[in-house]
């Protein structure tokens, strides 16, 4: 499970950082409003943390217009607000569930169950590239009826460049996204499971589908009609 965290105060945001890696979840933080608005609308995470108060865009905007496009998230409102207006003005915009600061992290981390729980009952897109097809809810991966074995990490790889068809995505953003920021970024770790994928995808096809931009990254190309 990936949880964006948008918060910026950096005490908080870490604290809060800390205690969901502990509990096993993949945590990413925005630091205001602009970047967790950007970050959450990529449909990348199954469940958004948000403060009300950040720079550049505030909590109630960036709910609002994620729901005005669309993303079905759950989110959690994080504030110090605690009259009951701005309750209701926080879940009217769109949120799910709403946290007073300062608050335990065992209550947090019920809420984050609980959403999460609630929002497992609705099956994720499945997720289509040219003839490649993946289902995040079977988690089986196709390509022209064939079917294709992956591993946790190649799936989740996929995954995300099948999120982005035709946008390139740098090994660093993928080192961040599938292994974490604490990960070693001097490792190949990347390119070991891009060769690994080809090889399953590409593979005695007359059209590969992902492919390498030097010096950029990597992007998974639709065929061209």
């Amino acid at each position: 499970m990936r949880i964006l965290l948008v918060e910026d105060d950096r005490k908080i945001a870490g604290f809060i950082e800390r205690g969901l890696r502990e509990e096993g979840f993949g945590v990413d933080v925005a630091r205001d409003g602009d970047e967790g608005f950007t970050r959450a609308a990529t449909g990348e995470y199954d469940l958004v943390v948000l403060d009300l108060l950040l720079p550049r865009r505030g909590g109630l905007e960036v709910c609002r217009h994620l729901r005005e496009q669309g993303v079905t998230v759950p989110i959690l409102m994080l504030t110090a607000k605690d009259a009951l207006d701005d309750k209701v003005e926080g879940l009217g915009s769109g949120a799910d569930d709403y946290l007073t600061k300062p608050f335990a992290f065992e209550e947090l981390l019920a809420r984050i169950r609980a959403l999460l729980r609630r929002s497992r009952t609705l099956p994720p897109p499945v997720l289509r590239v040219g003839d490649l097809v993946l289902d995040p809810a079977s988690r089986t991966v196709t390509r022209g009826g064939r079917r294709i074995e992956l591993t946790t990490r190649e799936f989740q790889l996929l995954s995300l460049l099948m999120r982005h068809p035709g946008q390139v995505l740098s090994r660093t953003l993928l080192l961040s996204r599938i292994w974490g920021y604490d990960f070693d970024g001097h490792t190949n770790v990347v390119e070991a499971y891009i060769r690994l994928l080809r090889r399953k995808i590409d593979a005695g096809e007359r059209v590969p589908l992902i492919h390498t931009v030097r010096g950029a990254g990597y992007v998974l190309r639709p065929p061209s009609p």
